[in-house]
Formats: structure tokens, C-alpha cells, sequence
């Protein structure tokens, strides 16, 4: 899989049919951030090489730069402006024109502006169809697709009259919430390998959690019709996908805003009856709203990956609370065995923050004995950031960044733990593997993936043999034996 950092994307025949068309501009990307903003930018670059440009994978050739930003969380705010700056430095060699888009526009849209006067051009996360003309391609261009009808929740209604999408305090930040919403006649360009794709099936987010501005970034939560996400599977099937991973910033709500009941265990299903595909997954499950049919769904069909991603957040109830999550460890722990109850050999993963403010040293413990308890296979450890719109960015008790760090690297410890002794009880059992190429650690090894593996984000397999007979392909599946296991990775030989 490319570095999620630095996303670029050159496709022959893409730009093969551009320059038949006209000799465009030459464009090169920076995509940073999530797979979520990931298809922004497939989508950006799809309506650019529509239009007749050319795409470049060296920022140094281009005419036009363009940079889809993330903003999170202060670090990754940071990086988005050091890549805008590093970026900026190109213009002096021949480039003609930068353009940021995504989160930091719609967050800081007026001071980037202002202070990276190299900038010629913002198009936020609800303005994709803008960046024709931000690139000074074409005039932007309305979708026009049957499947495209916006609607909101009930949730997202109440929870605007509370205040919770207010962007007042953000200099710059335009009346209208972003309500873009990417169909499957949107043109788009794959920047992951060939055999394995995401699907945005969601936009925007109606949960009041306190530490996340991703609602003000990204606007109320909607769907996309349930035709239109059929038709650009059985689309991406035919060009050769195997593996899709659905996302949205809360799957499991996907379909609500229509009045779907179950709508993302009725799309799985239909999703699990295309031929060509070989694997389905989704990512980030809201807690509370992994239902019974969801996880019997995930049972039935072979297809759909025995795979259950449920960021959690925290453990202890008083947390969770002042994060205005709810729940706790306790019914954490009766959901995880219901899940795993219902799907035998279910994989799961979950994600914490650790040093919200007020955090105090007995709650830090209730998650580490949580965690103990949960026995996850895999997880991720993020310290809090202080975020200006965020709820909890007024709250007192702040935890100093010298204690968030040194929890984030204990509870670590306890998964690392955790995690070896889980690979190490695969060592001598068969999987499908996909295969990705050559490893990034050595030319020596081979790399893939398993259904126990989401694309980017959890462990790797290492493969240091194969039969004579076999030449291993990328983007083949094949059968392997796990012959080593390390604290988060696998060796496998194939078969």
C-alpha cells in the first residue's frame, strides 16, 4: 500500500485519454490524513484527468500542486502546514499554482489565505466539484446523479439547535455546513493498488463526542444511497477490485437518514453477492450501534471479513461521560462477547485516547485493566489534543503532555503484550493471503495482507517462501501457513 503521507497517483491510461481529448495541465497531489479524505482526493484527481489533465507523481513537473489536508488533531494540523510550505517551495522551480483543500480549509480557510500568500487557491471538504476550477482546468460542475438526495437525522437536527456544528469562532469559515456528497457517477481515480478499493458510504457525523470537531470539518451525517454505492461496487469489481472497505466517519449508522432499518447489514449482504469480489469489510462501528443483525450478517457470508473495528475511546464511565460518550467497561466487555459469541474467530480492533482532561491516575487504570480484560487484537493509542471548537477544549484539569505521553506508552505496552501472545496462538494455521509485492523492509521478503489485516492500519505478514512452481503475484490471493509470529507482524510461507 502507498504511504498514506504523501498519495500520488499516475495512471497510464487515464492520462493517455486526457491528452487524447486536450493537452491539459499537469497536476500532482499530496493527500494526508485518513482513507476518508484518501477518496477525496481519488475524486478530486478523477474530475481533473475528466477534464483533460494530466497527473504527475513528481511535484517538481507540475503546473498545479495540490494538498488535501487533514486536521484532526494539532499534529496532524502541523504536518498539513509543513507540507503546504514545502510544497509552496516548488512554485519558485516552475510550478504555477498551489491549491489546499480538505479539513485545515474548512478550519482555517481565511489564515492559510492570509499567511501562505503562495496559496492561490482553498477548496474545502464540502467543495470538491470546485477544484476545476481552483486548478484552473475548467469551470466547476454540478453532479447531476438520480442517486444523489441529501437528507438529515433527526440527531443532527436537535443537535444543531444545541450548537453542536457551530463554526462562529473560526475565522473564515463559510455559512453553509460542507454537504458534498461523492455518487457512483463521479469520476475517480484509484491511488491504492488495483486490487483493493475504499467506498465512501457516509459523510459527516451527528455524535456530540466533546474531543472531535469532525462534525464543524465535515457536516451532518449522510448517506448515500443505497443504488448508488451498489453501482460503483459492481463498477470497481469490474476493473478488477477484490477487496472493498467500506467507510464513513460512523458505517453503522449508514442508511438511518433515509429511514433504512439495518441498512448497513442489508448493504453488506448485497455487497457479499458480487462475484469478483473476494473480501468486504467496514470500518469505525459506533459501539452502541452494532446490532444483532449486523454481526449475524457478518456470520452468514464468507465474503465479509470476520472483522469488527469499534473505536472505543476510553473505559472508565466517568470519562466517557465528560467525553459524552457513554457506556463503559462493563458493557464494553458484554458487547465484545457478543460479537465474539456470534462470530466465531472474530478479529476486533478499537482505538483510546488517553490524558483527557481530567483524567485522573485510578481512571487511567480502569482502561489499562480493561484492555487487560478485552484481550483486542489490535489497537491504537492516541494522546488527547486540545482542539478550539472541540467541547472539551474548555474543560480545566488538563493533563500535561509529559503525562499523556508516558500513559500512551504504558498502555502500549499492555497491548503489545497482549498482541504477541495473540499472533503467537496463529503460528501453524492457514489463511487467504493477498499479496501487496515486494516488503518496504526488504527486498528479500514479500508482504500481504490476511482478512485479519485492514489495508494500512494493522500488523504485516512477511512471506520468505514459496513453491518453485509459483511466481507470486500482486494483487493474487494465495493460500498460506503462518510459520513465525512477532509482537504485531507474521511470517507466512505460501502454500
Amino acid at each position: 500500500m502507498p504511504d498514506r503521507d504523501t498519495v500520488t497517483a499516475l495512471l497510464d491510461r487515464e492520462n493517455t485519454a486526457s491528452a487524447a481529448r486536450s493537452p491539459g495541465k499537469t497536476i500532482g497531489f499530496v493527500s494526508l490524513g485518513c482513507p476518508k479524505n484518501l477518496v477525496d482526493s481519488e475524486v478530486m484527481m478523477g474530475m481533473l484527468a475528466q477534464a483533460g489533465a494530466q497527473l504527475t507523481i513528481r511535484a517538481e513537473d507540475a503546473d498545479v500542486i495540490v494538498v488535501n489536508t487533514c486536521s484532526f488533531i494539532e499534529s496532524a494540523q502541523q504536518e498539513s502546514v509543513n507540507t503546504i510550505l514545502e510544497m509552496a517551495r516548488h512554485k519558485a522551480g516552475g510550478s504555477k499554482r498551489l491549491v489546499v483543500a480538505g479539513c485545515l480549509v474548512e478550519r482555517f480557510r481565511e489564515e492559510i489565505q492570509k499567511n501562505i500568500p503562495e496559496v492561490d487557491a482553498v477548496v474545502g471538504t464540502g467543495e470538491l466539484e470546485k477544484i476545476l476550477s481552483a486548478a484552473g482546468v475548467a469551470p466547476a460542475q454540478e453532479s447531476n446523479s438520480p442517486f444523489k438526495i441529501l437528507t438529515s437525522r433527526p440527531e443532527g437536527d436537535a443537535r444543531e439547535s444545541q450548537g453542536r456544528f457551530s463554526r462562529e469562532g473560526w475565522d473564515g469559515a463559510i455559512a453553509d455546513l460542507p454537504n458534498y456528497l461523492y455518487d457512483e457517477t463521479t469520476p475517480r481515480i484509484l491511488a491504492t493498488p488495483g486490487h483493493t478499493a475504499y467506498i465512501k458510504i457516509a459523510e459527516g457525523c451527528d455524535h456530540p463526542c466533546s474531543f472531535c470537531i469532525i462534525p464543524q470539518l465535515r457536516g451532518k451525517f449522510r448517506s448515500r444511497r443505497f443504488e448508488s454505492v451498489i453501482a460503483e461496487a459492481e463498477r470497481l469489481a469490474r476493473t478488477g477490485v477484490r477487496e472493498v472497505t467500506l467507510i464513513g466517519q460512523d458505517t453503522t449508522c449508514y442508511g438511518e437518514d433515509f429511514g433504512l432499518k439495518d441498512g448497513l447489514a442489508l448493504l453488506l449482504e448485497k455487497l457479499a453477492h458480487i462475484e469478483q469480489l473476494r473480501w468486504v469489510r467496514f470500518l469505525y462501528a459506533y459501539p452502541n450501534k452494532i446490532t444483532g443483525r449486523l454481526l449475524e450478517t457478518i456470520a452468514a457470508h464468507e465474503k465479509i471479513c470476520s472483522y469488527v473495528d469499534v473505536p472505543l475511546q476510553h473505559a472508565s464511565p466517568t470519562v466517557l461521560k465528560r467525553m459524552k460518550r457513554g457506556g463503559g467497561g462493563d458493557v464494553f466487555l458484554r458487547t465484545l462477547e457478543k460479537i465474539r459469541r456470534t462470530i466465531p474467530g472474530v478479529t476486533l480492533r478499537t482505538s483510546f485516547i488517553v490524558g483527557f482532561p481530567g483524567e485522573t491516575e485510578k481512571e487511567f487504570e480502569e482502561l489499562c485493566d480493561f484492555v487487560r480484560e478485552a484481550q483486542f487484537d489490535w489497537m491504537g493509542t492516541f494522546g488527547y489534543s486540545d482542539q478550539d471548537g472541540a467541547g472539551a477544549y474548555s474543560l480545566e484539569k488538563k493533563v500535561p503532555a509529559r503525562e499523556i505521553e508516558r500513559r500512551r506508552k504504558r498502555l502500549m505496552q499492555i497491548q503489545r503484550q497482549i498482541s504477541k501472545k495473540r499472533k503467537k496462538a496463529l503460528v501453524g494455521r492457514e489463511f487467504d493471503l493477498v499479496l501487496e509485492g515486494i516488503s518496504e523492509e526488504t527486498d528479500l521478503l514479500l508482504e500481504g495482507r490476511t482478512a485479519i489485516h485492514a489495508p494500512e492500519i494493522d500488523g504485516k505478514v512477511f512471506v520468505n517462501e514459496f513453491p518453485e512452481s509459483t511466481e507470486p503475484q500482486p494483487g493474487q490471493f494465495y493460500r498460506c501457513e503462518i510459520v513465525e509470529a512477532h509482537d504485531y507482524d507474521l511470517v507466512a510461507r505460501i502454500l
